[in-house]
């Protein structure tokens, strides 16, 4: 009976992750079911222990279909900007997490999201930190939300204060959360909003990089007298290179690249799937009055150093 439950368990799992290659099972939806599944006690132990490696190789693979020239161009304009704005995200997170007494890996998670890139920066460093799947899908539960938010609230603020396209673009690359909402609110905006969102948004990217080399240096255990090396980042720069020095294999890296995408639906389904509701209420009001702050933050300090910006030139 018990080994009749494991196979129906399995071909279950393997259907609902063959539906994550369905282009509208978005990450946000795939985590949804995740949850979904745990809420209702179905977890298959045997699939949902392989979810850093799913998430470690999404990343790689995302990694081929980033363009490295079009990031050192849109670093020329907006580098400091978007250093400053990194370095200003984390700091404050990790010091209104220790205000707040907030879980430190939590708090890590939802400055990172916050700082570079929502999700896939929450799925790099997770790896790096050892973060466990709850303190993961409380993170990206707080992201997702307020990424939601900013997609239909930003264009319209925009407009509201009558922003230039090429303002909006920057400001949306800087203040929104994931790739995939910075390019809808970009669109929504104008072609040259698009333009300038989707550039700054890949070197706002790029800082998943040293930020994940960095905690591997600084977040050691205290067990451990050795630094784990993120093999993984370092493979992912290895993919990136090899997508701006090898253009005649353009074809191949653009498969690899959406096969990365949805490995990444397919280990946000996983991370849902070992969520619990006991894990939730751990996690606390506090982490997600924290993802509210940092974001209100950063959102408002871009939006006045831009229209400053604007006003003494």
């Amino acid at each position: 009976m018990n080994i009749q439950r494991i196979k129906n368990s399995r071909l279950f799992y393997g259907l609902i992750i063959a539906l994550c290659f369905v282009p509208f099972v978005s990450p946000a939806i795939a985590l949804l079911i995740g949850l979904g599944l745990s809420l209702f006690g179905l977890k298959n132990e045997n699939l949902t222990k392989y979810t850093h490696f799913v998430l470690q190789a999404a990343i790689v693979l995302m990694g081929f279909g980033m363009n490295l020239s079009q990031a050192i161009q849109a670093s020329k304009s907006g580098f400091i900007l978007t250093a400053g704005s990194v370095i200003f995200t984390m700091t404050a997170g990790l010091l209104i997490g220790r205000l707040f007494k907030v879980d430190k890996k939590i708090s890590l998670l939802i400055a990172s999201g916050t700082a570079i890139c929502g999700g896939s920066a929450i799925a790099a460093i997770a790896p790096v930190i050892r973060a466990k799947d709850h303190e993961i899908s409380f993170s990206l539960i707080v992201i997702f939300i307020l990424n939601a938010i900013a997609l239909f609230a930003f264009p319209m603020i925009g407009h509201y204060f009558h922003m230039s396209q090429e303002t909006f673009g920057f400001w949306s690359a800087i203040a929104i959360h994931d790739t995939s909402s910075v390019v809808g609110a970009g669109a929504s905006y104008g072609p040259k909003a698009l333009e300038v969102a989707t550039t700054v948004k890949l070197t706002r990217a790029l800082w998943i990089i040293p930020l994940a080399i960095l905690l591997s240096v600084t977040q050691k255990e205290e067990k451990k007298s050795r630094v784990k090396i993120p093999w993984f980042i370092l493979l992912f720069v290895l993919a990136l290179l090899a997508s701006h020095f090898l253009p005649a294999w353009q074809p191949t890296f653009a498969h690899l690249s959406w096969l990365g995408k949805r490995g990444m639906v397919i280990a946000l389904l996983l991370i849902g799937a070992n969520m619990s509701i006991n894990q939730m209420k751990k996690a606390g009001k506090k982490s997600f009055l924290l993802g509210i702050i940092l974001w209100f933050l950063i959102g408002t300090s871009s939006f006045l150093l831009l229209n400053l910006h604007l006003l003494t030139n």
